[in-house]
Formats: C-alpha cells, sequence, structure tokens
C-alpha cells in the first residue's frame, strides 16, 4: 500500500491546474523542490566553480569545508548524521550550503557562544541539518525552486533584488537567489555529485534560537 505523502505531487498538481496556482512540485531522489511555473526563466547568474573533476565519493568533503569554511564546520560536526551522510554519499551525492566565516561574526559574540555550548547541543545538531542534503541540488535547480527540503526540513527560496528602497522594495532581480533569506555567494561543484552552495547566512529556521539556553547543565551559570 502506497503512503498517501507519495500522492502528495499528484494532488498539488491537480490542484493549481483547477485554481490557477503558480507553482508545480518537481521531485528529484525524493526530496521535493518547489518550482515556479514561469513562462520564462531569467539566467542565473550565481558564480560556478568546479573544485574537483573527481565523484564525491572520493572527495573528502569534510576536509573541503574544514579549510574553506571552519567555523561552519564547528557547528556541522555536532550533528553526526549529517557528517555520515557526507562520508558515505558514494554515487548519490550531496549538498551542503556552507555559511561563511563572516557570516558568523556577523551573528555576534553572544549566538556564536550558544552555538558551542553543550546546553544547547540538540539546537546546533537541528541548526546543521537544516545546511545538508542527501543528494545533489544544483545551481540551476536552486534558482528554478521555491523552496527544498533538507536535513533539517523544509526552507523557502527566493531570487534575490538589488535596488529599489532598501534594497527591498522595487528592486530588481539580479540572477541570484535567497534561501531563507541568506544569499547564495557561489556554487562549488565537486565532481559531478557533489555541490556546496555558499551562502553568507545561516539558512535555518531563526526560530531555532528560542530554544537556546533552555537546558540547564547543573554548576552551570
Amino acid at each position: 500500500m502506497m503512503c498517501a505523502s507519495s500522492f502528495l505531487p499528484q494532488i498539488l498538481l491537480l490542484l493549481s491546474s483547477l485554481v490557477g496556482s503558480t507553482f508545480a512540485f518537481q521531485t528529484l531522489h525524493g526530496a521535493a523542490l518547489v518550482t515556479k511555473a514561469t513562462p520564462w526563466l531569467p539566467q542565473y547568474t550565481t558564480t560556478v566553480l568546479h573544485a574537483s573533476e573527481a565523484s564525491a565519493e572520493d572527495v573528502d568533503i569534510e576536509a573541503f569545508l574544514e579549510e574553506r569554511y571552519p567555523a561552519f564546520m564547528m557547528i556541522l560536526r555536532r550533528n553526526e548524521k549529517a557528517c555520515k551522510i557526507l562520508r558515505e554519499s558514494t554515487s548519490v551525492g550531496f549538498t551542503v550550503f556552507a555559511p561563511t566565516d563572516a557570516s558568523f561574526q556577523e551573528l555576534g559574540e553572544t549566538k556564536c557562544a550558544q552555538l558551542t555550548d553543550p546546553r544547547n547541543t540538540e539546537t546546533a545538531e537541528k541548526i546543521g541539518a537544516y545546511h545538508v542534503i542527501a543528494e545533489p541540488v544544483s545551481a540551476t535547480a536552486l534558482f528554478n525552486a521555491g523552496g527544498i527540503i533538507t536535513m533539517g526540513g523544509e526552507v523557502p527560496i527566493d531570487r534575490s533584488t538589488s535596488g529599489g528602497f532598501f534594497g527591498a522594495f522595487g528592486g530588481k532581480e539580479d540572477g541570484g537567489v535567497t534561501v531563507n533569506g541568506a544569499k547564495v555567494l557561489q556554487t562549488i561543484e565537486l565532481g559531478n555529485n557533489g555541490i556546496v552552495h555558499e551562502t553568507d547566512g545561516l539558512i535555518s529556521p531563526n526560530l531555532l534560537w528560542r530554544y537556546m539556553d533552555q537546558l540547564r547543565i547543573p554548576g552551570s551559570k
């Protein structure tokens, strides 16, 4: 017997045809990309780098991330399941959203301390989970999507804009994308099935910060 979730894409497509909605679902290896059904697609302009011609299974992704995104790796290493996916990606591949070190500095001292506090291990693990997908999602697929499902859950994707009032109202699409508000600065392809999208911030829901410092360890302040 097929579960109800297997019929979700078909149900949504049927509903969109009835109410004239402007979205559709495209399923890639079980992870739903919400694809915008527009009559034309602007060109994706974010830089794509080819860091390696080897397959993902031949690339030491943890070493690569440790070298380029050490602050992010401090968080990701707290989620053993996410790290295991990267180590055992084999022929399937992976996608990582890697915030820059500068973006962690912008978080401020308090939030950075919370991310490494033992009391917040569970929340930090959840934040890390939102930055990994157990399959490759290319820059083009990301650009044409309205949302994506990560290990942690679904996050929205929008076209980035520039100009306008305070850089928001009246701005024009600049060919880039934002993932839950964090802009993709560049995409690094590791072979043909490993992808790292460098971002200018965390893509996990801001709501998770509310759960910081909830666990009190005896003797701690």
